[in-house]
């Protein structure tokens, strides 16, 4: 799984699989598509409004957890 963001236009996309055929892009609201194949495999999502998705207001890092470990990663946002 991978995590971009593009700071220009404040998009995220979270990438689950690498695209190997056609998907279809389901607008799920204004801020949420999600990339999904014929089988319902989901590729990604993207998330229009990133910041507003991922942080409250108040929060200024971005915070991986592996909840098997319990590790958790800290990044500016």
């Amino acid at each position: 799984m991978q995590l971009s963001y593009d700071p220009k236009y404040n998009i995220a996309y979270i990438l689950f699989k690498e695209k190997k055929e056609k998907v279809n892009s389901i607008k799920l609201s204004e801020d949420i598509v999600v990339d999904i194949s014929s089988d319902g495999t989901i590729y990604g999502i993207e998330l229009l409004n990133a910041k507003k998705q991922l942080k409250g207001k108040k929060q200024k890092r971005l915070t991986l957890r592996n909840n098997s470990t319990g590790k958790e990663i800290e990044m500016p946002f």
